[in-house]
Parts: structure tokens; sequence; C-alpha cells
């Protein structure tokens, strides 16, 4: 059940990722199976454990979404076929596609559509074609701005989706062809390689001179981010929220679904204001990004939108120290495996897990097998004070603030 005026749909690419979004405040989650879909390289849900994912979803009043947004070759419609038969069997709440064979294959099985950003549906006579097709949902083209969605909005009973939060492609709605070109690895199968994120050098030909393509990287747009004007959001009528990042961590879709869960909130008990919106960026700053824009929301972007550096800007980085080997919930103590990186008192640990999600503490004291307290632990087994509980095998790591460059 939505418990708000708008639709939160948080990214999933595991079981502890689906724990993290749903324990964060996500209403819904989308999903790949591991083939045919944007994300083929984030890990994705086992088609054969997809009923139990659903399942699990379904009893925390949360829907799911699987995508299938790559394009489709013939000799793949069997696997098409056979895919959204599991869709089916599972119980997913709708798929999300824009080829036709799909869209038509999903029609004849009964299963909810909604329509990719890669389709790149851009004004109403568009969505009201889709709309006559049974469609429920657009996820609009990521090039419109604020006045454009509204009234698109203003025009159609459909479910409108916009994307709120994550990476922005410099091509239009993500169809680029950089990769293929240049490796033979297509973003529009989902197995983009990112070329464009890199440092380049341009040569003259004529003159040999040459020219570092660096600080301002002219094809890597800023991560878009929407916490400043969440509120224009919701007053131009958009349906759903969707946070981009099937192939970021368990703790960036925690503390982005997170943030955006209060913002939300906020706007609908009156109370979001600068104070807050400035709270929620230093959260969503802690995680990967690659700086903040607003995209096209408020306008064409200018150069002040585009990457300044190369790889995450994040204000912190996770690094893996072990294992839980028990956790004693009477005494409300877990007991690990320091196997890496020293665990000291006063670190700041995540522990993450199919069950757990994501966790994080500070460590008070640490004591060793025959009860001796610790101030360093380098390798070895030892205990600390947890006041959540966590599980057996669950990953611990150690957060560490500061440039991660």
């Amino acid at each position: 059940m939505i418990r708000n005026m708008v639709e939160l749909l948080a990214p999933v690419r595991d079981e502890v990722s689906l724990t993290a979004a749903m324990a964060a405040g996500a209403d819904a989650v989308y999903l790949g199976l591991g083939q045919l879909n944007m994300r083929v390289n984030s890990r994705g849900i086992e088609p054969g454990s997809l009923a139990e994912t659903v399942k699990k979803a379904h009893a925390r009043g949360v829907k799911v979404f699987a995508a299938l947004n790559a394009i489709i070759y013939d000799h793949e419609l069997r696997v098409v076929d056979e895919i959204l038969k599991k869709i089916k069997q599972a119980e997913v709440d709708a798929v999300i596609c824009w080829d036709f064979a799909v869209i038509e294959k999903a029609r004849r099985l009964g299963i909810p559509i909604h329509i990719s950003t890669q389709a790149s549906v851009s004004n109403s006579e568009a969505v009201r074609f889709y709309e006559r097709l049974g469609v429920k949902r657009i996820v609009l083209a990521r090039e419109l701005n604020l006045d454009q969605i509204r009234e698109i909005k203003q025009n159609t009973s459909m479910e409108i989706e916009v994307f709120v939060h994550g990476a922005m492609c410099v091509s239009v709605s993500g169809r680029c062809f950089l990769s293929q070109f240049l490796s033979g690895r297509s973003a529009n199968r989902g197995d983009c390689l990112q070329p464009c994120r890199r440092e380049y050098t341009v040569i003259d030909k004529e003159t040999g001179d040459e020219l570092e393509v660096g600080n301002g990287y002219v094809m890597s747009p800023k991560d878009l981010c929407t916490l400043a004007v969440i509120d224009e959001l919701i007053e131009a009528g958009i349906d759903v929220f969707k946070i981009e990042g099937r192939s970021r961590a368990p703790e960036y879709i925690q503390a982005v679904v997170g943030a955006y869960r209060r913002a939300i909130d906020a706007v609908e008990n009156g109370q979001y204001n600068q104070e807050l919106v400035e709270e929620l960026l230093k959260e969503v700053e802690k995680v990967y990004h690659r700086g903040f824009s607003k995209g096209f929301l408020l306008g064409k972007p200018t150069v002040r939108d585009w990457s300044e550096r190369y790889g995450s800007s994040a204000s912190r980085k996770k690094v893996y120290v072990g294992k839980v080997l028990n956790y004693f919930k009477k005494k409300g103590m877990v007991y690990i495996r320091v196997e890496s990186e020293p665990l000291a008192v006063d670190d700041t640990v995540q522990v993450q897990g199919p069950t757990t999600g994501v966790v994080e503490m500070e460590i008070e004291e640490l004591r060793t097998d025959d009860q001796r307290e610790v101030t360093i632990m380098d390798k070895g087994k030892v205990t600390f004070p947890a006041d959540k509980l966590l599980r057996r095998n669950d990953q611990v790591f150690k957060m560490i603030d500061g440039d991660i460059t």
C-alpha cells in the first residue's frame, strides 16, 4: 500500500539491497533477472528465486517490477517467453520494457506493462498511443523539463514515472553506441563499459598539439539529484519517483532511498525546508556519486553539470573487515572473524546480509575469546556489542571518512 502522495521506486541488485531498500522506505522495487535488461553486469535476482523475492516484498507491502528492457533479437524471442512466464508465475507486479515484441508477449500473458525510458516518450500523443495498447505506466524521457512533464501529466490519466536520482548518460535516454563501437559491448544490451567517463587526449593532426580532456569531463554528466526540488516534482503531479542504481552497492540504495523517503514525508507533513535538504544532501554525498545536477528538470544543463573527476566523489568508503560468526541475541553481542582490515574501538562499521540488509553502528568495546578487552584487533576472532539483530555470514565493513581517491 502506497503510504504517500507518490510512489518511491528503488533499484535492487540482490537480496541484500532488497532488504535495505524496504527498510529505508521504498514503496516498490525494480530488478533484473540476469539477462535482457539494461544492467546485465549487476548481480540481479536469479530467476529461480524470483517467486520467493516477490513473496518477501509483498509481505512488506512493497511492489516488484522486472526490467526486460534491452534490445531484443530474433534468436532471443524464446528466452523472452521463458522470462515472461517466470515473471507471470512469480506474480511480479509489472514488466518494464519498450521492445514491441516484449510488449505484445506481456499483453498476451496479462502482465501489466511499464514503458521504459529507453522508449524516449516525450509528448502526450505518444503517451496516448501506449495507453491504447493497455500500458499502465510510462517512464518519461530524461530530457524533459518540469513544465513539459506537467503538461503531459495534465493530458493523460496514465501513471507517469520520472527519474529523480542517479547516474545520467550523455546520450538520449541512455541509447548510446560508444561502448559498442569501441569494445563490442553494447549499452543498449545493458553491457556498457562507460568509456564516456574516462579521461581522453585530443590530438590536432595538423600541428600535433595535444589537449588532455580531464577536468570537466565532456561526456560524463554529474549524477541526477532532486532533493532540493522534490516539492516541485510533487506539485507537477508525477506519480512515481524512480531512483537509478541497480549496479550500486547496498549502502548506496539504503542511503539514497532513505533520503528521498524523508524528503517525500516532509513535504506531505509540511516540514520540508532548506535545513532538511542540506542534511539529506550530506547523507547521499557519503555514497557513490559523480557530483550532483538537476539534469534537465529545471532547464538545459550547463558546463556546471559535467563531472569534475573520474570515478566517485563519495565522502567516505567501505573496507572489508570480515564475517559474522554468531550473534548472541540475549546479550546483544556479535562474534566476528577479522580477516583483513584491522578493527578498533570507535570505528564505524556496516554489517550487510540478505536478511539483515545494511546495519551501521559504532564499536564501543572489543573483547577476545578469553574476554580480554582490547582497543584494536588486527586479525582473529572478536566480540563487540550490537543492538541490532545480525546473522551468521553477514559481511562486516569499516567505514572510512574523507577523500576516497
